[in-house]
């Protein structure tokens, strides 16, 4: 099959098999680049393991740590008619590199929000850590972005919603369809889409996780977990901060705070980690954010300092989430979007905001590599891939 890019809105709808395979390369590169992180993890659970900085997490876990891990995505594999998703052809070459490496890796694909998958997660642990001798579980990274969840107890599926809170917005945007700039009206949203967000987005999840695996006793004594969050400035509060999301957001603190109370026995340490903004497969979905991430884009670039995904997870885990008594913001956080949310950087994206047009944006933003970076996520525009080149669709882990 030849593969080329079919996008639609602000989605692609297919995925390149070579190109993603690309994509982990390049990431696994980097960190053997750096060199091993300090504190090494020993055993590393991933839940959402299979694209973004759920994907960044295991290669450095595994290829700047040596760490066994075990991931759990919900991907769909190719047929004969169709490609993979992204997240699939990544875990696949994922897999790879580390039997490559002789690193221990394996995933789960199904719905991590079920009791079936925490099941079999706690049985693979059971089996190929406790009995195998590797030992107990000592990083859990939870960094899961979905539109829905369904409750495995009342069988009710609640819907996340991106609206503001409290009052409606008009704010620019960039259609990445339409290719223009122009502006938005978003209106409030009510109680129950809030809490509905709250409850696709929000903590309990994670909690649940730990309780399961703890309760499982798979749980390592000084145990970290961490949940990953965006938390935005001025530009961007409306739609996140002080939004749906941002509610949603709000409950990972309160998670944090209880799961840090629940399991000081074993000494748990849980953090929600606020990274900068990046291009994903869920950020190109919020209205105002292709706008500000390729203005962020251009002024980091600008001053040197814009850093991708795997730049951001490996600085986290060798400055920060791994260390002792790592400095964390007046919430707990750990923050490694300080730079972007600097009053320097942000006083440059906002002497911009008011003047970007559909006309001067290629010259005031830099939608070019916003668009290479959406493209990358789903295998398209690396050199080296031959992209006319017949390529094998069906590739299994």
């Amino acid at each position: 099959m030849i593969i080329k890019a079919k996008v639609r809105g602000f989605i692609c709808t297919n995925a390149h098999p070579t190109g993603c395979a690309a994509s982990v390369s390049e990431q696994i590169a980097y960190v053997k680049q750096q060199g091993e992180i300090a504190n090494r993890p020993k055993n590393v659970l991933v839940i959402g393991c299979s694209t973004g900085y759920g994907l960044a997490s295991r290669i450095t876990s595994a290829f700047a740590a040596g760490a066994s891990t075990l991931g759990i995505c919900f991907e769909k594999e190719p047929s004969e008619r169709k490609t993979g998703t992204a997240g699939w052809y990544n875990t696949a070459a994922f897999h790879q590199q580390a039997k490559n490496a002789e690193l221990y890796a394996k995933t789960i694909n199904g719905d991590a929000f079920s009791h079936e998958i925490k099941n079999q997660t706690i049985d693979m642990i059971k089996q190929d850590f406790i009995e195998s001798g590797k030992g107990k579980i000592d990083l859990v990274v939870y960094s899961l972005a979905s539109p829905r969840r369904t409750d495995p107890d009342t069988g009710e599926t609640y819907m996340s919603t991106l609206k503001p809170v409290g009052a409606p917005v008009v704010s620019k945007t960039f259609d990445t369809s339409k290719k223009i700039v122009h502006e938005i009206s978003l209106e409030t949203a009510n109680q129950d889409e809030i809490d509905n967000t709250i409850k696709v987005m929000g903590g309990e999840d994670w909690q649940i996780w730990i309780k399961v695996l703890n309760d499982a006793g798979l749980l390592a004594d000084n145990c970290v977990t961490s949940s990953y969050t965006y938390i935005g400035k001025e530009l961007t509060q409306p739609i996140y901060g002080k939004a749906t999301i941002g509610k949603a957001k709000e409950d990972l603190d309160r998670a944090s705070s209880e799961l840090n109370a629940d399991y000081s026995n074993i000494n748990l340490k849980a953090y929600v980690t606020s990274l900068k903004a990046v291009v994903t497969q869920a950020s190109s979905a919020i209205p105002v954010m292709p706008l500000y991430i390729s203005l962020m884009y251009q002024v980091m670039k600008d001053e040197g300092c814009h850093e991708g995904v795997i730049e951001q997870i490996y600085g986290l885990f060798n400055t920060l989430l791994l260390a002792d008594n790592p400095p964390v913001d007046e919430d707990k956080r750990l923050r490694m979007d300080d730079v972007e949310t600097n009053d320097e950087i942000q006083g440059k994206i906002k002497a911009i905001w008011p003047n970007v047009t559909t006309e001067n944006f290629p010259e005031l933003g830099d939608y070019q590599g916003y668009n290479e970076d959406f493209l990358k996520l789903f295998g398209f525009g690396f050199d080296g891939v031959d992209y006319e080149a017949d390529v094998e669709q069906q590739v299994s882990w």
